[in-house]
């Protein structure tokens, strides 16, 4: 039998090896920027066409390279950084593998332009997947001059695969956003497209934060700092009231170099659990500095996977430093009263209108005999009102609605609990009555009802939602839908990857009617919204659909319809923590109970759980 084993040639090797260095064009740009960084380049500039398809350049005035160390740095495992093993756990630069390079001119074609500061001339290397062209003396500027042309061009495959230009350019922009965080003290230019994104200058961390993501951040930021023999820990905090929702400014960094660490994260996280609600995430922007032989950077080809001896400590020392800074501004509330359980108690306003309007016994003489108080939770009987119910008809304004026949709701129920039981529905089970349809909020974002097999739990956020979605998307699918003229236009500063989604989609924005103007500088004015809308912030619904649209971005019409349903129907829907009356409880359910798949968001959320009778029983058994 002859041997079947053998050795992979080089340009078979540097592909694979690209398949995990290399995975989108914003990869190259890490790569790129990371080696100019190490070169001590103190000006950087990026040059993006077609969203890196075309040509990703960078540019610095770095140390440059010789005619020989030009050529061995595209050969794979070639590198200035390390020497032996136990470097690894003495790193001062980015890079050591020495694979990226080598990486890249697998799957691009290069030209390169280079020269140390000392020398009289530079030379200029041309790469051609792997195969050196041609190599001959150039003049040129000291530092490096680095052009990769036609990403993936001799891997079709690869190359198909890449996303709308769009997407790869937020890709892009994330990146550098992080390099440039990383690197204040480093001049940063960004163009795309001959159009030039971003110009700063070295400077603090703090100006850099604000140079990426906007001079309304100078207000929304704590400074964090803190010095131990372990680790020392500088950065900004946001303020618990400018929590996000969606794609917040979260952003850990250890020795001049971007991390993910969940560990550390759920550190932060813990400091503001009390603070904001379990939905929205808060910014941070935290810097550590500790021994790089306490640290293992050599875990993922990307490097950003980072492994700790001190975990625990740096937790601690952590936890401190960010409750420290909350409580010396005042971010904190000096005392912590547990208020989602406090009721409602309403006052009687006589000169108020639609204020409680109910009905007065105007004979009772609360020195008589005592009368027994009527529960808060008394089904049809409780808050029997005369005129309108406060904040009610706004609230669900565009779905009101007739109460629901009684065989709907009882089909409705019955494929509620049979599809979540998995189990047959009860064919006895009598329609919701009076007695029978008495709800309880809990916890402000629960609502109980009871059900023949048992109790009905409901997210009252989801099922709003559910309940939006589906008459916004019914409206967005007979026609184009009405927009209604904002008084004052609203001013929206994005930063730049942001601004460059909403350029992108504004055509389907203005179809489900936003009416955008582009003001320059990332900013832009909304000058009308969908009436769908209305009671609704129009910033924070703009800014919810472009962190969707961000996230996934559709391809068909009826994909960006359901899209942008979903992100309005999210803003707009009612929130966890947000106290419902009984009517307002009754109605939200019936709503939901109408639609004819009630159980599950559109994205897949359970909205509704039912507790079964015999679950009830044991535990009093």
């Amino acid at each position: 039998m002859s041997d079947i084993i053998r050795l992979l040639p080089d340009s078979v090797a540097n592909q694979i090896a690209a398949g995990e260095v290399i995975q989108r064009p914003a990869s190259v740009v890490k790569e790129l920027v990371e080696n100019a960084v190490d070169a001590g380049a103190t000006s950087i500039q990026v040059i993006i066409k077609d969203a890196g398809r075309t040509l990703i350049q960078v540019v610095d005035n770095g140390k440059g390279m010789s005619d020989t160390d030009a050529r061995m740095a595209f050969e794979r495992h070639a590198t200035s950084k390390i020497e032996r093993a136990d470097d690894l756990f003495s790193l001062h630069t980015m890079g050591f593998r020495g694979e990226a390079l080598a990486s890249i001119a697998a799957v691009a074609q290069i030209d390169l332009r280079t020269m140390l500061h000392d020398s009289e001339a530079g030379t200029r290397l041309i790469i051609n997947g792997s195969k050196v062209e041609s190599q001959m003396p150039e003049a040129c500027a000291p530092g490096t001059n680095l052009m990769v042309k036609n990403l993936f061009f001799n891997v079709p495959v690869r190359r198909k695969f890449l996303k709308k230009d769009s997407v790869e350019l937020a890709n892009i922009m994330r990146e550098f956003e992080r390099l440039a965080l990383v690197n204040p003290g480093i001049e940063f230019q960004f163009v795309n497209n001959d159009t030039t994104v971003h110009r700063m200058v070295g400077s603090s961390m703090k100006q850099r934060i604000l140079d990426l993501f906007g001079k309304s951040l100078e207000k929304q930021i704590l400074p964090v700092s803190t010095t131990t023999p372990i680790v020392t820990v500088n950065g900004f905090i946001g303020r618990p009231e400018h929590a996000r929702k969606r794609n917040a400014l979260q952003y850990l960094m250890v020795n001049g170099r971007h991390m993910r660490h969940p560990y550390f994260h759920k550190a932060v996280m813990t400091c503001f659990e009390p603070l904001i609600p379990g939905d929205s995430q808060p910014n941070y922007f935290l810097d550590f500095r500790v021994d790089p032989q306490t640290i293992d950077v050599n875990i993922h080809p990307t490097k950003n996977e980072i492994k700790f001896e001190n975990e625990t400590a740096i937790w601690q020392i952590l936890t401190a430093a960010v409750k420290e800074s909350l409580g010396r501004f005042n971010a904190v509330p000096g005392i912590d009263f547990d208020s989602s359980e406090v009721p409602e108690i309403p006052v009687f306003r006589p000169n108020a209108e639609g204020m409680h309007e109910v009905e007065i016994d105007r004979g009772y003489n609360p020195f008589d005999q005592p009368r027994p108080r009527q529960s808060g939770f008394s089904g049809c009987n409780s808050l029997r009102s005369t005129g309108k119910i406060s904040d009610w008809e706004q609230l669900y304004e565009g779905f009101m609605g007739k109460p629901m026949e009684g065989s709907n709701q009882e089909a409705n129920l019955e494929s509620v609990e049979s599809t979540l039981l998995d189990e047959p529905a009860d064919s006895e089970m009598n329609v919701r009555n009076c007695d029978e349809s008495a709800t309880i909020q809990i916890k402000n974002r629960y609502i109980l009802s009871p059900v023949s097999s048992g109790v009905m739990v409901i997210d009252q956020h989801r099922a709003h939602v559910k309940v939006l979605y589906e008459s916004y998307i019914s409206q967005l699918s007979e026609s184009t839908a009405p927009s209604q003229r904002i008084m004052f236009p609203e001013i929206i500063e994005l930063d730049a990857s942001q601004g460059a989604l909403l350029s992108d989609i504004a055509p389907k924005l203005e179809e489900c009617g936003f009416e955008l103007s582009f003001l320059g500088d990332n900013s832009w004015s909304i000058t009308s919204q969908p009436s769908l809308l209305s009671g609704v912030k129009p910033k924070d619904a703009l800014l919810r659909i472009i962190d969707d649209a961000a996230q996934n971005r559709p391809d068909s019409s009826d994909g960006w319809k359901s899209l942008l349903a979903l992100s309005m129907a999210r803003s707009a829907a009612i929130q966890s923590g947000k106290r419902l009356s009984a009517p307002e409880r009754e109605h939200l359910l019936n709503e939901l109970l109408k639609l004819p798949t009630p159980n599950y968001t559109p994205d897949g959320l359970l909205i509704i759980s039912v507790i079964q009778n015999e679950n009830i029983a044991e535990l009093f058994a």
